[in-house]
């Protein structure tokens, strides 16, 4: 029989997770979860004495090897709508662009996946180098429906756009109109006409929504690779699928690598990145930079809810109104922004 194996769970996640019935429910589920996992697919986790499993907002990956001895990595995520699809996504893509799918199991939210350099990511990566892998990657992942069943599981980005047009003004005045009116006729603007139902066919692809530099990890090996980086020593990982117009992509890049915006000219340079990414993969830059209003001030609203995240609150709001063409005047500077997850003002 084969021994149990204890996976710790990472700290942040417990602590996450703790704050609802449902999320402590799934906590004290996690380690059944995991050795069911590890014994049906007959894996051995693979992590130093010590060691903690790697874990996103959503989940915990393990690092396992395979009983042929084949590194890979077993996810298991929270149960949610997002979560639900991405095993679809991740078998259309077939490792082309994205992680490959080795096994997935629905009524546990696992899945056992290639390996990726989790040390290895976008984020630190020059961002001229960014740009060309970041594009070539978007490329891979813009697939085109077909006929497959996969495709129906998917939202239509456009369809959160109508939705959009309701939720955002309700939620602005719930949350006390927290940024300027002019700011939140912008992302109407966007919601009105990205989300016209038109736009649901001509354009329509795979889309990964949450495609920034931290969900872009380098395949094992890449990093000795003579020559500059290219898409294939990098692969997507945690797509948060969805089917629209691709430039709704872009957004994710705007909002983090603040620090890397040009210290004369912050401004500028943000726009400038939309246009760069955007050209490399071969999308409208003007589309990508409205979709990047709606997406942030939705974001901005949802921060605006949560009273620490007021770092996260300024810089949705520096980056939607930057976007927009009128940053709002007394936000902290560019630089002095959060990244996602570390907010400092709150």
């Amino acid at each position: 029989m084969r021994q149990q194996t204890v996976v710790p769970i990472p700290p942040d996640l417990s602590a996450r997770y703790s704050r609802s019935s449902a999320g402590r429910a799934w906590l004290a589920s996690l380690p059944g979860l995991l050795q069911g996992r590890l014994e049906h697919w007959e894996l051995e986790a693979d992590l130093a004495p010590g060691a903690l499993p790697w874990n996103g907002h959503g989940g915990v990956v393990v690092p396992v090897r395979r009983i042929d001895g084949t590194p890979a990595a077993l996810k298991i995520a929270f149960p949610h709508d997002e979560a639900r699809v991405e095993r679809h996504a991740l078998a259309l893509w077939r490792g082309r662009g994205a992680v490959r799918l080795l096994e997935s199991d629905a009524g546990t939210c696992a899945m056992l996946l290639e390996r990726l350099d989790a040390a290895q990511s976008l984020q630190t990566v020059p961002m001229d180098d960014a740009v060309t892998v970041w594009g070539t990657l978007m490329r891979q992942l813009s697939l085109v429906p077909d006929e497959r069943p996969q495709w129906q599981e998917f939202g239509h980005i456009a369809a959160r756009a109508e939705q959009w047009s309701d939720d955002l003004p309700a939620d602005w005045e719930q949350q006390g109109r927290p940024f300027p009116r002019w700011l939140l006729e912008a992302a109407l603007e966007v919601c009105q006409t990205r989300g016209a139902v038109g736009r649901r066919s001509g354009r329509d692809v795979l889309v990964h929504t949450d495609f920034h530099f931290l969900n872009i990890l380098a395949r094992p090996g890449a990093q000795n690779r003579k020559g500059s980086p290219d898409g294939a020593g990098f692969a997507a990982i945690d797509p948060q699928p969805m089917i629209g117009e691709p430039e709704f992509a872009v957004a994710p890049l705007l909002w983090n690598r603040l620090g890397d915006l040009p210290p004369g000219n912050p401004q500028a340079g943000l726009r400038q990145r939309c246009r760069d990414f955007s050209v490399s993969a071969g999308l409208d830059a003007e589309a990508a930079r409205q979709w990047g209003v709606a997406r942030e001030v939705e974001n901005a609203l949802w921060y605006a809810s949560q009273p620490h995240h007021q770092g996260d609150l300024a810089r949705s709001l520096w980056v939607a109104s930057t976007l927009a063409g009128r940053t709002l005047d007394g936000l902290p500077a560019a630089h002095s922004l959060p990244e996602p997850g570390e907010s400092a003002f709150g």
